[in-house]
């Protein structure tokens, strides 16, 4: 009997557990310096939590920003929950961490994009690696929302061998 070694799933593991460290920091210290993240997901996975009017204006993704004004930021072992300011109405969000399709903090120029792929035509999608993405934004807002354009446009980084670094 042969199995094989599932990297795809094994490292959207890893990249997930990332995400979930960086928020734990921010939920203890804060942002530290000029960090921000927009962070893209599936507002419609079953366990993403949304006021209604989201919903409706963003059906399938959103893109939001923690940046200046945020609070109840509380990171668990499935995903956080935050209150973000959409337009002077404070709405309180929950984002599994399996519906993040990207977290991007342009500030140090670090990205993530998970990627899913049909597989036969069916409704059954494969993990395939995440990309770390090139910085996504160069002008910096304090809107709690953003449209998705910029990040969906991204190519995916070159990857580099160390062995040209070595001497």
């Amino acid at each position: 009997m042969s199995r094989d070694i599932d990297y795809g799933n094994l490292m959207h593991d890893a990249m997930r557990s990332l995400i979930r460290k960086v928020l734990l920091d921010v939920a203890d210290n804060g942002l530290p310096g000029s960090h921000h993240f927009f962070i893209t997901f599936d507002t419609s996975h079953p366990d993403a939590e949304l006021a209604d009017w989201l919903f409706d204006r963003y059906p399938g993704e959103m893109t939001v920003v923690i940046q200046h004004w945020y609070d109840n930021l509380e990171v668990n072992e499935d995903g956080f929950g935050i209150t973000l300011n959409f337009g002077d109405a404070p709405e309180a969000l929950y984002v599994p961490y399996d519906a993040i399709k990207t977290f991007v903090d342009p500030s140090v120029e670090f990205g993530l994009r998970f990627e899913t792929q049909d597989e036969d035509n069916n409704e059954n999608k494969a993990l395939i690696p995440a990309k770390i993405l090139p910085n996504t934004n160069s002008s910096k807002s304090s809107n709690s929302i953003k449209t998705t354009e910029k990040i969906k446009d991204v190519k995916p980084a070159d990857v580099v061998s160390l062995d040209s670094f070595r001497k």
